[in-house]
């Protein structure tokens, strides 16, 4: 008598209690609401007469899971990740279970490892050292703080337009000091395999007609014995043998001794090392001859008044700066273009790109020469101006990593110091046949069942899978005012069901009232 009524309240209940559990969470990200679902019930007929069955009340058929996209808002955590579509992260607990959420709070562990507030790590591709994308079964997001590593130039490229209109330079021969005797200079920053930075400096001299000279220098002009006298001060036998000389000079001036004599001393000792080091250095042989010919010759001034040690290894240096290495010849045709037919026919012939052997001073341990394979895609004679467009290069220093962030496709990418960037790891997404059939753990997780499917495994931005948003979350999809109505209908109806209980009691007392 009473069972519709009492199954009514019963359902009333759970109603408000599923209702209440959408309210609560109605700030909760990546929250997913539920609504009750109701089914009615009836006593099976003995007679076969269905329609003169009255129904025995109503249950809870199933709790439907809302996976509806929830509204995305910006955060200032960079680590902060939003799904706009379909797909759940895919975490691995401490304990080694995977579950799935649509909550992208995240943070980094000691280690580096992106996890959730619940210690558990998000899952996804890794990437190796050269930035590639690694697929595969997903392990935890580990963020590499390493440097990365330099990488030498090997491929340059000056890109200019050498004007048509240009006069070969009336002062010859060439002179890397002296800018009457080359028509334009253009300069590129290249990296030796320690990262060290360097300026390739090319000078362009016109000939003739559609005819140009290039000449190249490294650091500028300061190819000089100063440069390569830095390994007096590195090496630790060379530093002892210029202290030592340095000491015949200082006693000489102490005890009123030959002080020409030293200088010529020290000169004669410094000088074959210098010269040392420049052929260690890669140096020319006409670097080296310059070299060897000013210690044994010009810098045999020790018997001027005032020359030292010091004025000396300058005396060295500025008779010894190298001159820029002709690198090769350009010729254009009458359309302005590079005719690489007729370079290949002159007598000594000329072949794009020009193999550049840069030899470095001081020694800094890199690997030396540093060898740059050197292009002029896209150089031209025009009658314009002679002026440079653009000039690549493919080396880089070292970098420290500085911020990361993630992209649509889930990519984790490193920015550096050196201004260069890095693929990181990429994250992945989760889907299902039937999300609505995985079980909610808490904590914004879910895992799976036979209802929902196996996992299918993918990458963001791509097919059934949303694309991610850093800096974002995304919020509970709760809508307030849907349940707030919805919450005063279920209070009505539970009012209802308990009014038909109390009516089924006034019956039934009025029943027991008859006499």
């Amino acid at each position: 008598m009473f069972q519709q009524g009492l199954s009514g309240l019963n359902a009333a209940s759970k109603s408000l209690d599923v209702i209440g559990n959408n309210i609560a969470n109605a700030s909760t990200v990546g929250f997913k609401g539920s609504s009750a679902q109701f089914a009615d019930l009836y006593a099976n007929s003995l007679n076969g007469l269905a329609g003169n069955n009255p129904g025995i009340g109503v249950s809870i058929s199933r709790i439907a899971q809302q996976f509806t996209q929830g509204n995305i808002e910006t955060s200032n955590n960079p680590l902060d990740v939003s799904i706009n579509g379909g797909g759940f992260f895919r975490t691995v607990t401490p304990g080694g279970s995977v579950q799935y959420s649509r909550n992208g709070q995240f943070q980094l562990d000691k280690n580096g490892t992106i996890i959730n507030a619940q210690g558990a790590a998000i899952t996804g591709y890794l990437a190796n050292n050269d930035g590639v994308i690694l697929a595969g079964a997903p392990k935890p997001i580990t963020i590499d703080y390493s440097d990365l590593v330099p990488v030498a130039t090997t491929k340059a490229n000056f890109q200019l337009n050498l004007s048509s209109n240009a006069v070969p330079p009336t002062k010859v021969p060439f002179d890397v000091n002296d800018p009457l005797t080359y028509n334009k200079q253009s300069v590129l920053d290249v990296y030796d395999s320690l990262g060290n930075a360097h300026v390739m400096s090319m000078f362009y001299v016109k000939t003739a007609a559609n005819n140009w000279d290039v000449y190249t220098a490294i650091d500028g002009v300061e190819q000089t014995a100063q440069a390569a006298s830095a390994f007096l001060f590195t090496d630790p036998a060379s530093a002892a043998v210029e202290a030592a000389a340095r000491q015949v000079y200082l006693d000489a001036v102490a005890t009123g001794g030959d002080i020409a004599a030293a200088n010529l001393a020290y000169s004669a000792a410094v000088g074959p090392i210098i010269s040392g080091a420049a052929a260690a250095a890669n140096a020319t042989a006409a670097q080296i001859a310059a070299i060897d010919a000013t210690y044994t010759g010009t810098t045999d001034v020790g018997a001027i008044a005032g020359t030292n040690p010091d004025k000396i290894l300058a005396a060295i240096a500025a008779s010894v700066q190298v001159p820029a290495v002709k690198t090769g010849s350009l010729i254009f045709s009458r359309e302005g273009q590079l005719d690489t037919a007729a370079m290949a026919a002159l007598p000594v012939p000329q072949t794009l790109p020009f193999s550049i052997s840069l030899p470095l001073f001081p020694d800094k341990g890199s690997v030396m020469p540093l060898v740059v394979s050197t292009d002029f895609v896209g150089t031209t004679q025009f009658e314009g101006a002679t002026a440079e467009k653009f000039s690549t290069q493919d080396g880089y220093s070292s970098g420290q990593l500085q911020r990361f962030s993630t992209g649509p496709d889930g990519v984790i990418t490193g920015q550096y110091s050196n201004g260069k960037s890095r693929a990181l790891g990429q994250f992945v997404l989760a889907n299902f046949a039937n999300p609505d059939g995985l079980i909610p753990l808490g904590n914004n997780a879910w895992t799976e069942s036979d209802a929902s499917g196996q996992p299918q495994i993918g990458t963001p931005n791509t097919g059934q899978w949303g694309q991610l948003r850093s800096s974002s979350v995304e919020t509970s999809n709760v809508d307030l005012t849907e349940e707030l109505v919805d919450m005063i209908t279920a209070q009505r109806v539970y009012q209802a069901n308990a009014q038909t209980i109390k009516t089924q009691d006034s019956v039934l007392q009025t029943l027991v009232n008859l006499r």
